[in-house]
């Protein structure tokens, strides 16, 4: 497997503050450090503190398991949407999140209106292999990724060709933005690890399409 980081910074691709890199149907935006480490920090703390996490279910094959992570959707009271059989209601803002919101926007001009968190206890905690492609996020979204806590791998393969496949490492106050065609041609997830982690925070920031 090839580690998209080393493979683009060895061609010159990324710089050390971000820039889009395209590649095979895949449009992403990379920014190590997006937020530094001390103000991640203070961010890190807060979301632990003030998000409401839930073990939610998904139905997989036929049957209803647990997510192997804990969860909670925020946004603008018309951002549902359904997911794996649930209906996504999504939670007031919080302050914490609206800053986050913020940022993004203020550097990159767009217009979120709601935001998954995901927090993983540990290694064990993990997201399967999937495209955020629901109708409600229309055909070619853009969804914002910042990531707190303990560094994990961030794995995307070709709908394709499922041994074509990348890998970045995404780490304290990262920003990964993917837009374009990469939900219609690559799928991402967070794979399990046997290593002792610390627990790691993802917000997705989105905005859906509401069909109300």
């Amino acid at each position: 497997m090839r580690s998209i980081t080393d493979n683009l910074i060895q061609n010159n691709y990324l710089q050390k503050n971000g820039e889009w890199i395209e590649h095979d149907g895949l449009s992403l935006y990379w920014h190590p450090k997006f937020i530094e480490t001390t103000l991640a920090d203070t961010y890190y703390e807060a979301l632990q503190a003030n998000i409401q996490w839930q073990q939610g279910y998904i139905h997989l094959f036929g049957k209803t398991q647990k997510e192997p992570r804990l969860s909670a959707y925020y946004g603008d009271a018309e951002a549902q949407y359904q997911y794996s059989g649930r209906s996504m209601i999504p939670l007031p803002w919080n302050n914490t999140l609206l800053s986050l919101k913020k940022r993004i926007s203020i550097d990159k001009e767009y217009h979120f209106n709601s935001v998954l968190c995901n927090y993983y206890r540990a290694g064990q905690d993990s997201m399967g292999w999937h495209s955020d492609d629901e109708p409600e996020l229309g055909a070619s979204p853009a969804i914002a990724s910042i990531s707190f806590g303990e560094t994990r791998r961030f794995l995307l393969r070709q709908k394709k060709h499922h041994k074509n496949k990348l890998s970045i490492s995404l780490a304290h106050g990262d920003l990964l933005i993917m837009s374009g065609e990469t939900q219609a041609n690559w799928q991402h997830h967070i794979p399990k690890s046997t290593k002792k982690l610390s627990p790691r925070i993802n917000l997705t920031f989105r905005h859906i399409k509401s069909r109300l």
